[in-house]
């Protein structure tokens, strides 16, 4: 399988320096693993590593889409495993889990545009009924009984004589990745999120949040939303500091669990003196292994 190079971690914990460096002395190329950094106009938000700061490395799939465009992880999939087969050392670099996981696993997603003609046709069985219409058909496939889109959609593949449960279950790998997790301290990471925060209103954050909500951009996304809601008189700007770093910190922990429970990473300290030796020496014998 091919080699992927994976290196995630919370905000603030040094990815985009480690990522540079290490794309500098294996030749490889970066992917951007972050759901926000896809769109432009996004920029002081979402820590948008910026030109000066790539030092000649190719960086794929930032700034691809306008704020208002629409772009899912089933998109994000199919243009990063497109990357991972074009280049030689790929390096998705970003935090967002189940994005990467997505695209390193066996993931199916809802095609867009399908007929609801089918849908529209059991609209009157319960969810259990369609349940167990599906099991007749396939008796081996495992899947949420709740989630009736899927279900239907399993139900017309096994009409048609394709069988789910034949296909490669969502947690095998399509591809052979290491998974560098950059791990802080709970304290270190609220006290850089802090500082991050304050360097990004100085860089002119709220001025950004401004200029889109003038062509009508309202972004759901960490920081975005909280601003907003303070430009809108509803909270003082200490409240909206305070919202985002705590909002900051549930999703670094979040996003932590599912790296660790479902991606299998190796965990380097952020702050150790020997962090940068410890990632080449790791990614090294990757590479090196057969």
């Amino acid at each position: 399988m091919k080699k992927v190079i994976v290196i995630v971690g919370p905000t603030g914990s040094g990815k985009t320096r480690l990522s540079v460096k290490l794309a500098k002395l294996f030749n490889a190329e970066i992917i951007n693993g972050d759901s926000v950094q896809i769109y432009r106009r996004l920029n002081i938000g979402s820590a948008k590593i910026k030109e000066s700061e790539k030092e000649g490395i190719p960086h794929h799939l930032f700034d691809i889409r306008d704020p208002n465009d629409s772009y899912s992880v089933f998109n994000f999939q199919n243009d990063v495993r497109s990357l991972i087969d074009q280049i030689d050392i790929p390096m998705i670099v970003g935090g967002t889990g189940l994005y990467i996981k997505a695209a390193l696993y066996q993931y199916e997603f809802i095609e867009k545009g399908r007929d609801e003609a089918f849908d529209l046709s059991y609209q009157s069985y319960s969810n259990e009924e369609l349940y167990q219409m599906l099991l007749d058909l396939d008796p081996l496939i495992q899947i949420d009984l709740n989630n009736r889109r899927r279900v239907l959609r399993a139900l017309e593949q096994a009409l048609s004589g394709e069988h789910r449960s034949k296909k490669n279950k969502k947690d095998e790998l399509l591809y052979n990745p290491l998974i560098i997790y950059l791990d802080l301290d709970r304290k270190v990471l609220e006290d850089r999120l802090k500082l991050r925060l304050d360097k990004q209103i100085m860089e002119g954050f709220i001025e950004e949040v401004e200029s889109l909500d003038k062509d009508n951009i309202r972004i759901n996304a960490i920081g975005y939303r909280e601003l907003n809601q303070y430009l809108d008189g509803k909270i003082t700007l200490d409240e909206a500091k305070a919202e985002i770093i705590s909002v900051s910190k549930k999703l670094a922990k979040k996003q932590k669990t599912f790296f660790k429970n479902q991606m299998n990473p190796v965990i380097l300290d952020a702050l150790s003196e020997t962090l940068d030796k410890d990632a080449f020496d790791l990614i090294q014998s990757f590479l090196k292994e057969e």
